[in-house]
Parts: structure tokens; C-alpha cells; sequence
């Protein structure tokens, strides 16, 4: 027996509303996974910097993972918060964010940076402070004649009086 007009015309319609239930549910996906993917403002990827203080601006994520590995063996984990703000040693970090999904892993850079600033302690005294962002070994020279050898944390400052210095990192 042969199929009425009737039946084909019914198949057709049931085809439609499930190709619009498909499709309408393949939108939904889209727009959730768009939606719950963690989005990271800033630092950008591959982001070199010689500042160590590094500000995060992460939205719809949970926790940053941080580490000096690409293989996150030995994480620093912090709970993503507005105005997340992180001190770094110099060096090469990898990081990502974890929440209902996981972002991409990113690199992040602070390069060292050797800075000795003479500055002005009173109208005849001058001081020397270490303005880089690594701790420094600093030998003191009287003339020609090294007379002495100090470690200069970052900021920590020491006064001169008619003396040279030579700074590396230390």
C-alpha cells in the first residue's frame, strides 16, 4: 500500500522541527561554551616586562597557575579576585586560569634589570640605591682600591662620601 499525501506531508514537518530543534540546540552550545570560556584581559601572551609587580585581569575563571615549568610541577595557585596583583622574581613564568574550562597556557617574562641610582641625601651628602628589581653585589673603591663589598637589596639605599661603586647582579 502506498503511503498517502497526508503521511508525507506529516514526515515533512516533523523533519523541520527537528532540523530547528538541532540547529537550536547547537546555537545553545555555542553560546554557553563562548560564555563559560575564561576570558583574560591582561597581561597579554608572551607579555616581557622588567616591572615585577604584574596586575591579572581575569573574567570567568576561578584560580591563576603559575610556574616556572611548562609542566606546572611546582604551581603557585591564587584565587582569581579584581585587582589581582602578584610579585614575580625575575625570569620566565608559564601561567593559565581554571574554572569550568581551562584557558590556554601563556608565557609571561621579568627580565632583570641592573639600575644604580645616585640620589641626593642633604646639601653636601649623596647616596647610592639599587633601582633595579634584583638584589645587587656592589664593590667600593676608594680611588683605585676596593675597600669594600656590600649587597644592595632592591630600594635599600647607602650613602657615599668621595667613593665609586661598581654594581652587578648578585
Amino acid at each position: 500500500m502506498a503511503p498517502s499525501v497526508h503521511m508525507k506531508g506529516k514526515n515533512k514537518n516533523l523533519l523541520k522541527i527537528d532540523l530547528v530543534l538541532i540547529i537550536g540546540s547547537l546555537a545553545t552550545l555555542v553560546f554557553l561554551v563562548g560564555y563559560v570560556n575564561p576570558l583574560v584581559i591582561a597581561p597579554l601572551d608572551n607579555y616581557e616586562t622588567s616591572e615585577r609587580d604584574i596586575l591579572f585581569s581575569i573574567e570567568k575563571a576561578e584560580n591563576l597557575i603559575i610556574d616556572d615549568n611548562i609542566d606546572f610541577t611546582t604551581p603557585d595557585e591564587y584565587k582569581i579576585k579584581d585587582g589581582l596583583k602578584i610579585s614575580l622574581e625575575p625570569g620566565k613564568y608559564y601561567w593559565k586560569v581554571t574554572g569550568i574550562l581551562n584557558s590556554n597556557v601563556k608565557i609571561l617574562t621579568i627580565k632583570s634589570e641592573v639600575n644604580l641610582e645616585l640620589r641626593k641625601i642633604d646639601d653636601e651628602n649623596y647616596g647610592v640605591v639599587n633601582a633595579g628589581n634584583v638584589q645587587l653585589n656592589v664593590d667600593i673603591y676608594n680611588g683605585t682600591e676596593m675597600i669594600d663589598n656590600v649587597r644592595l637589596k632592591v630600594d635599600e639605599e647607602m650613602e657615599s662620601q668621595g667613593v665609586k661603586f661598581i654594581g652587578e647582579m648578585g
